[in-house]
């Protein structure tokens, strides 16, 4: 699960940030999300921050590629720009489309890559929810050390945990969910983040360990 006090600077920070950046213009504000016919089978839980910078809880539902319904005591003014960072997706841009009984419908406003990266995302929980296998390839490890540290490509810090270690990757344990497709330093490895996990991450290695460095970690 992800720290409550480490989201309220990251949501700061990500909405000065990204205020310009927000597009919603091509957005229609009087229909549902439609592109993808299956929605997410699950409730997800999540704060969001509006342009005022408060901060509010929310459960997340019916989540397309398109947006999502938002359940909240508060309901953002129509077409306002919010940006939310929810326990499974991670932190997500959106204008309000419209005002529901209990909430209200959002719509995403990434476009390209951050787009494509979303994507991946939802569908990862798609597969999650549906019992996916785990598909590493390489054989996984518990290292005897687990305390490391990841490093973000703008040089933000985190403490982490390495659940388990293969050649081609590892499982991190941490309190922020960097985006499908970051590429972050492990420890001093090279690593793309590849998956989501329960309580963190999975990331590929940009080089594999060789066995004999292996066999010394674990």
């Amino acid at each position: 699960m992800f720290s409550l006090g480490l989201l309220g600077s990251y949501l700061v920070g990500e909405m000065a940030r990204h205020k310009k950046e927000l597009n919603v213009d091509n957005i229609a504000f009087d229909k549902a999300p439609t592109e993808v016919s299956d929605q997410l089978a699950s409730v997800i839980f999540g704060r969001f921050m509006l342009p005022d910078t408060t901060e509010h809880a929310c459960q997340v539902s019916n989540v397309t590629y398109e947006g999502a319904d938002f359940v909240s005591d508060v309901r953002p003014i129509i077409a306002s720009s919010i940006v939310a960072y929810l326990e499974e997706i991670g932190r997500i841009e959106a204008a309000v489309l419209q005002h529901l009984p209990r909430g209200f419908r959002i719509g995403f406003t990434a476009t390209g890559g951050r787009l494509d990266r979303l994507k991946a995302r939802i569908d990862f929980l798609q597969q999650k929810l549906e019992g996916a296998p785990d598909n590493r390839r390489h054989a996984r490890y518990e290292p005897r050390d687990k305390s490391s540290q990841i490093t973000l490509p703008d040089g933000r810090v985190y403490n982490c945990e390495v659940v388990d270690i293969s050649i081609s990757g590892a499982a991190i344990k941490l309190d922020v969910l960097p985006s499908i497709g970051t590429y972050m330093m492990v420890g001093k490895m090279r690593a793309r983040v590849v998956r989501y996990l329960d309580n963190g991450v999975g990331v590929e290695f940009v080089k594999q360990l060789d066995q004999g460095i292996l066999k010394t970690v674990t």
